[in-house]
């Protein structure tokens, strides 16, 4: 297996649902609950910065209409990220994956990357963040954990920058899963939990994969997962599951 250096408990979109999903105000909670590493999903503004965001359009969790990717960070930069939430956060922005490189290497914690590109952009989105993410933490120990549904998003990263860790985001083990995972050179497979059982982490575990699983918000599905002796458990709990535990 590749070296593994990251801790098994990841906050998912920086503290699961107790803050506005992929802020800094998201990491700083997970953070003040013991969290060392961050799950995160970044795409690309139409003018080429990798910023935070999960869905395609910004009408969810921000203040503005339409889709995210097809707005310049100038104007990305500007919009509230936290008044959908509650109104605590009211006035919390939009976090660029530099803004977050650089809160995470000061406090010394992890992160994992998901590449969630805006529909059609998946090769663009897959480079360029690679590129950010080699750039943004050139000289640290332990770098991001790259990962994404789009095996396209990831051959991209791979190609440009090859000794970022990798791993293939799986909902289904559909045919050919496991040659893929191979072929993007893969470190982790990073699955919805239900699909891990004991015969699929052997076939994972044996195949060179670290196992992860997401999302985890159950105390009988963590359990489950420790029990299988999977390496990452992703959860939106950071209020239940203590990651001193691990």
């Amino acid at each position: 297996m590749k070296p593994w250096p990251y801790p098994r408990w990841i906050a998912h979109r920086g503290a699961g649902k107790l803050a506005p999903e992929n802020t800094l105000a998201a990491f700083r909670l997970g953070a003040a609950h013991g969290y060392r590493m961050f799950e995160c999903d970044v795409k690309l503004s139409a003018d080429g910065v990798p910023f935070l965001m999960h869905d395609a359009t910004l009408n969810r969790t921000t203040s503005g209409h339409g889709t995210g990717g097809e707005q310049p960070w100038r104007m990305l930069s500007q919009l509230d990220a936290g008044r959908w939430h509650s109104r605590n956060y009211a006035g919390e922005p939009l976090a660029s994956l530099e803004n977050v490189a650089r809160y995470c290497q000061h406090n010394g914690y992890f992160l994992n990357i998901e590449i969630k590109p805006t529909p059609g952009l998946e090769t663009q989105t897959g480079t360029v963040v690679a590129d950010a993410a080699a750039r943004l933490w050139q000289g640290h120990t332990v770098p991001p954990l790259l990962t994404s549904f789009q095996p396209e998003a990831l051959e991209a990263a791979r190609a440009a920058q090859p000794q970022l860790p990798r791993g293939l985001l799986l909902d289904s083990f559909w045919k050919g899963w496991l040659e893929t995972a191979l072929t993007l050179d893969c470190a982790a497979l990073v699955c919805n939990h239900a699909l891990w059982d004991s015969a699929t982490v052997l076939q994972a575990k044996s195949a060179g994969f670290r196992t992860l699983s997401y999302t985890v918000n159950d105390d009988w599905a963590a359990r489950r997962l420790l029990d299988l002796g999977t390496d990452g458990i992703i959860t939106d709990r950071i209020d239940l599951f203590s990651p001193a535990t691990e």
